[in-house]
């Protein structure tokens, strides 16, 4: 499947659009994570412990919205469109959502 933040894949016109495709994951950053966050903000530098949660959220968000893609028929999605935001009490959680154009090209 091919992924896309463009309107279009050059190379490749689209040949039929499916619609409207997203993904969504809610992922939850334990006390040690916090921990280890809060001495990273103190003394500086970069906190890989979040950047690792990160990264797994988008994965995951990616991973569901290209399996919906395929469902529909599509081979690609364009227009990809990545939101981060926090939801919970004192924003505990990461939220992460997933949008694009599922098309045949």
């Amino acid at each position: 499947m091919l992924l896309s933040t463009t309107p279009t894949i050059e190379g490749h016109p689209v040949r039929e659009y499916k619609g409207v495709v997203t993904g969504e994951t809610i992922i939850g950053a334990n006390a040690i994570k916090d921990f280890m966050a809060s001495l990273t903000d103190f003394f500086g530098g970069r906190s890989s412990s979040y950047e690792k949660v990160l990264i797994q959220a988008k994965d995951t968000a990616l991973k569901e919205m290209m399996q919906r893609a395929e469902q529909m028929g599509a081979n690609a999605i364009i227009g990809i469109d990545i939101d981060y935001e926090t939801v919970g009490q004192s924003g505990s959680m990461l939220m992460v959502s997933t949008s694009g154009t599922a098309v045949v090209i």
